[in-house]
């Protein structure tokens, strides 16, 4: 009986474990949906690698930002994107930021790049 009580027991601190670390968890995730219009396939890649990821990349060096994140998707009639960015922050503080953030990465970038 004793050994039922201490499973028991195990079981309940291991749920209320779990609970908690959801409950504690702050991050803020933005996704941005991109339409890719005129088939410019070639000058979206170009520009979301040499840019938004470069700055993404900056920005988790600095701890500016938690992570990112690019997902390629199907467009369909319903849902006409081809691309979701997206951007977690750790915390409201660091989302409240993130402008101010990105704006002196671009100053340090000097300009953006884009195709030729």
């Amino acid at each position: 009986m004793k050994s039922f009580n201490f499973i028991l027991s195990l079981i309940a601190i291991c749920i209320s474990s779990f609970s908690l670390s959801g409950q504690l968890d702050n991050k803020i995730t933005v996704i941005d949906f991109v339409q890719i219009l005129n088939d410019n396939q070639e000058e979206a890649d170009y520009y979301y690698k040499n840019n938004w990821k470069w700055l993404r990349e900056k920005a988790i060096e600095k701890g500016y930002i938690h992570s990112y994140q690019v997902l390629e998707t199907s467009p369909t009639d319903d849902q006409p994107f081809h691309l979701m960015l997206i951007t977690t922050y750790k915390d409201q503080a660091q989302y409240e930021k993130g402008e101010d953030h990105f704006q002196k990465l671009i100053e340090q970038k000097g300009s953006l790049a884009f195709i030729k």
